[in-house]
Formats: C-alpha cells, sequence, structure tokens
C-alpha cells in the first residue's frame, strides 16, 4: 500500500505515535501516494458500509471516508488523550440522547437549578451551555430581516430620490427585496409541484399496491404486468419515474409530504413579513451588550426535541459515545460537547452567534463547531470580533462552507475568515466542503459549495448517519455534517497532542489530507468541472490518518 508524500511526511519511515511523555510501541507508517491508481468501487453500497462511510479508509475500502476506523485500530488502540471541550452552536442538542448523554459537557462551577450565577461567567445555572434563542424555534431570513427594517423607509422610493448618504442602505433594501420575491416564489412553486405530484401519485400507488398485492413494489414487478389496460400503462410509467427518485414509491410519498411540510413551513416562516419572531426573548438584537435573555434549556422548548434534529445529528458525528455497542461510534473520544442553541430555524442573528463563541471561548472549548451559515449579515463586524477573540484564547473553529453548489471565491457568506477581496484576518477558522462516497469524478457533494481560497477542506458529508432525537438515528447530508466529522479529527489531535495551537492543528488537517487529479462535477452541473485539488486552499480531503502521523511528528519538534 502507498500513502500521500507531504512536506512533513518521510517517504520511508518508522515513526513513535504517542501522546508526549508517554511510552509507547512505535507505529511503521507508509505514506499514501499515488491514489488516482486506486480502483473505482462500482458495487454500491451495503446498509452497514452506509452508515460508517466516513470512517472508512480510500486505500482499503475504495470509499473517501477520513481513515477514522484505521486510525484507532492502528495508532490510537493503546494510547490516552485528555478530555477536549467542542462547542456545537446549533438549534440545540439532545443532551439526554443514549449515545450522548455520558459525552455532554457538564459546567462543574456552577449549581444547578439554585437560579444564581455561581461561576460570575453572566449566564445562571449554566450546566450544559446557554440557549441563546429561549423559545423561538422558527425565525425570517435575514433579507426579509432588512426588508421589514428598511421597507417603511424605502417602499416605492427611486434611486434618484434617495440622498448620497442612504444609497448604501438603499442598495441592500433593493438586493433584498428582489432576493425575497425570488425565494418566496421558488418555494410557492416548488411546494405546488409537489403537491400536484403527491395528488396523481397517491392514486396510482394505491392501484398498483391492490394489484400486486404489496406496496413495497420494484420496476421489475412493474414491467412483469401483462397486458396492462390504458391506464395502467400511465400508472406504470409515472411509478417508474418515481423509483429514479427512491428506493420504493412510499419512500418517495414520504419525501414528497416532507418536501410540501418543508416549503410550507418556508413560507409561513423565513419569508414572513408580519410576525416579529425574536419578540419573545426581550432583548434588542442590534445591541450586542444587552446579554440578559435566553435560558439554560439547551435542547430547546419542544418536547418531541424535534427542533435539536440538526444538533443532535452534528454532536453524534462528532463524539457518539465510541464502542459503548449503541448507536454509533463518532468520531472523537475523549469530548464533551458543549450546547449552544443559537441557529433556529431560519437565518440566526449575528448577536446569538458572537456571544455564543465568546461563551465556548471563556468556558474552556477548544474546538467549536459552526455548521450554518447566511448570504447576508447585519452585523457581520460582531463575529469578527468574536472569532478574533476565540483565536486569542486558541479556540480552533470548524465552519461549514454550505450547500448552494456555490463558488466562495465570487459569493460571500457569513460567517467567515476573509471578505472576498481581502486576506485571512484570522487563522483559527477551517472551513469544510462536503465529499460523496462515489470516489471519482461524483466526489464533490453536488449541494457543497467550494473555492480556491474560501474553502480549506472537504470531509464526509453526503447520506450520514447519526444521532437524532429520543434515541433515534437518521441519514442527513450537507457540508453541516462534513464540518462534524473534521471537528472531530481536530479534537481528537487536539487530545492526544495537547501542545499543539489550534492554528497548527488547522494546518496539520489541510497539509496531511489525500488528494487527487480527479476532475469533479460541481454544484451537480456534469457542465461546471475542476480539478479537485483546485476547488479547495489545500486541495484535499481530510484523513484522520495521516493527520495524527503529522501531528505526532510536530508535537515531537516543538
Amino acid at each position: 500500500m502507498n500513502f500521500i508524500k507531504t512536506s512533513l511526511f518521510a517517504t520511508t519511515s518508522v515513526l513513535v505515535l504517542a501522546a508526549c511523555g508517554s511510552s509507547v510501541a512505535p507505529v511503521v507508517s507508509s505514506p499514501i501516494e499515488n491514489i488516482d491508481t486506486i480502483p473505482l468501487k462500482t458495487a454500491p453500497l451495503n446498509d452497514a458500509q452506509y452508515e460508517r462511510w466516513g470512517a472508512a479508509d480510500l486505500i482499503t475500502d475504495t470509499i473517501p471516508g477520513m481513515s477514522v476506523d484505521k486510525a484507532y485500530a492502528e495508532i490510537l488502540n493503546k494510547r490516552k488523550g485528555q478530555t477536549v471541550i467542542v462547542g456545537v452552536i446549533d438549534s440545540g442538542v439532545d443532551i439526554e440522547h443514549e449515545d450522548l448523554r455520558n459525552v455532554i459537557w457538564t459546567n462543574d462551577d456552577e449549581i444547578a437549578g439554585n437560579n444564581i450565577d455561581d461561576d460570575n461567567n453572566g449566564y445562571i445555572d449554566d450546566m450544559h451551555g446557554w440557549n441563546f434563542l429561549g423559545n423561538i424555534v422558527e425565525e425570517n431570513m435575514e433579507y426579509v430581516r432588512f426588508l421589514k427594517k428598511l421597507g417603511p423607509k424605502y417602499d416605492g422610493k427611486s434611486e434618484a430620490s434617495i440622498s448620497a448618504a442612504n444609497r448604501k442602505e438603499y442598495a441592500l433594501y433593493k438586493k433584498a427585496k428582489a432576493e425575497y420575491e425570488k425565494e418566496y416564489q421558488q418555494a410557492m412553486a416548488q411546494k405546488t409541484q409537489y403537491e400536484q405530484i403527491l395528488q396523481q401519485l397517491k392514486p396510482a400507488h394505491q392501484a398498483m399496491s391492490e394489484k400486486l398485492g404489496t406496496a413495497d413494489y420494484s420496476a421489475k414487478d412493474l414491467a412483469a404486468i401483462e397486458n396492462p389496460t390504458a391506464t395502467e400503462q400511465q400508472q406504470i410509467a409515472m411509478l417508474n419515474q418515481m423509483l429514479n427518485f427512491g428506493d420504493s414509491v412510499p419512500e418517495v410519498l414520504k419525501e414528497l409530504k416532507g418536501g410540501i411540510d418543508y416549503f410550507g413551513a418556508r413560507l409561513n416562516s423565513h419569508f414572513n413579513l408580519e410576525k416579529d419572531f425574536r419578540s419573545t426573548l426581550g432583548d434588542d438584537p442590534d445591541d450586542l451588550s444587552d446579554t440578559g435573555y435566553g435560558n439554560n434549556d439547551v435542547d430547546g422548548p419542544d418536547v418531541k426535541k424535534e427542533d435539536a434534529r440538526h444538533g443532535t445529528h452534528v454532536s453524534g458525528i462528532i463524539a457518539g459515545e465510541r464502542n459503548n455497542d449503541i448507536g454509533i461510534d463518532g468520531v472523537a473520544q475523549n469530548v464533551e460537547i458543549m450546547v449552544l442553541r443559537a441557529v433556529p430555524d431560519g437565518d440566526e442573528y449575528d448577536k446569538d452567534i458572537a456571544l455564543a463563541l465568546r461563551y465556548a471561548a471563556d468556558n474552556g472549548a477548544k474546538v467549536v463547531n459552526t455548521s450554518f451559515g447566511k448570504y447576508y449579515s447585519a452585523h457581520p463586524e460582531w463575529v469578527r470580533e468574536a472569532i478574533s477573540y476565540a483565536a486569542s484564547k486558541d479556540v480552533l473553529i470548524i465552519n461549514a462552507a454550505g450547500n448552494e453548489g456555490l463558488d466562495l471565491d465570487t459569493t460571500e457568506v457569513y460567517p467567515n475568515d476573509q471578505t472576498l477581496t481581502g486576506a485571512e484576518y484570522v487563522n483559527n477558522v477551517l472551513t469544510v466542503g462536503a465529499l460523496s462516497y462515489k470516489y471519482g469524478e461524483e466526489m464533490v457533494a453536488p449541494f457543497s459549495n467550494y473555492g480556491d481560497s474560501n474553502v480549506d477542506v472537504f470531509a464526509p458529508g453526503v447520506k450520514i448517519w447519526a444521532t437524532t432525537p429520543l434515541n433515534t438515528y437518521e441519514f442527513l447530508q450537507g457540508t453541516s455534517m462534513a464540518a462534524p466529522a473534521v471537528a472531530g479529527v481536530a479534537a481528537t489531535i487536539r487530545s492526544y497532542y495537547p501542545s499543539l495551537t489550534a492554528v497548527q492543528v488547522k494546518q496539520i488537517i489541510m497539509d496531511s489530507g489525500l488528494t487527487s487529479n480527479s476532475t469533479v462535477v460541481l454544484g451537480g452541473d456534469s457542465s461546471n468541472t475542476e480539478k479537485f485539488g483546485a476547488i479547495s486552499k489545500s486541495g484535499k480531503m481530510v484523513n484522520m490518518y495521516n493527520a495524527l502521523i503529522m501531528a505526532d511528528r510536530m508535537a515531537r519538534s516543538n
């Protein structure tokens, strides 16, 4: 087997891999090279492979995972690390989940339930983090908030009537209005289309289920129907078409209903021009010094914890308890999840994110996962100042690149560590794009953002199996899933090599990854292709096995 060459790898060497100061047996490493000679995996993944593909090894399994299982089997199996706190800024986390309850951070300086800020950090009874949203679940998109705020001032006015001092704000209003109109119409059209398809599909499916005696029929079963009537021919054609979008028609029906619910919810919340969702918090979102809001209910107000689904999934990817014979194995062990609920169903407020970042930095987090983002920002300077503050506290931020299939070198997203025209203002943010399990031209997830300057690395983000509320598990996908995979790698490095700084850990993850000469499809558009090595700053996919080898070498040279 061969390993990729990097500046910190020797081509043939025996490296002793250990936490500094401990005595362990040496590990023989063979740096990977020529990974483009690996045969493409043509057989579909089975259920077990789907559930663990992010931990797979490209050489052994021909699946572009992060070699997590190999790292534990060959490097970490006889080593002990330190506990690392990972802040998860998200929608909330089900802290009672069977696979997470033993890895949730507890604030030992706080006394539960006494309604006193025992540790004087500004948050009362913050036992496991803080809920900056209170009872809020739904929210507007940021451009809708701009529209609501600026509409009374500029609605119906022409550019010629606007003073020079207000031209910039007026341009923002016009941009927000255009974005709202476009997105609202698209959501309405999608909802209507799904409703029409569902209206036609349900009777066709019911008729064919009765004819075949099962609802779980296949395209082969449909093809075997003899002498179908004209009506049945139309039904069969439609059902065959639907089977291109799912493994079964009931699955497609479920997806259609989910799509209708999703777009309906967007119309009622994301684009709602009437409701002030923030009013229940009682704070001023434009005043960063107004901090007396929120509560310690970090899984949110829903008794079913549905609003905590995203954050629970993210946390499981990072730290689902390993080797407990329950559910999943997260990427990292020796980790405690600090829960910071600040991301609603809609766009987050800059104030909440800035305060959550500062909370994490002040309360011991060494890695923070930020699986969220938006394309408009009211107070980007607050978040940038908080990111800089986290850098001063040696905190590494792992950030999701976003799911619109965009080139982030031409489209600005928030949060970020640089503007479109400027250099990075900090070096403690690692932005992650998403990989598919299909090694080769389809390796980049069709939804993933990319960018030679503004995306740093890629990691598994398609069909990721992890924890969801009330002791359940689901497949979800997005750069939201790729970022926590890398947060898990970062936490592992910081656990076993605590002498390494956040900046060093970031560089290790970027330098130690695997690259490929493959031309990949971007944005799901077959006409938009580029070399994999040219769509991120490192040109690489994260590899935990290689990262630990490099971390060991760097820690010994410190």
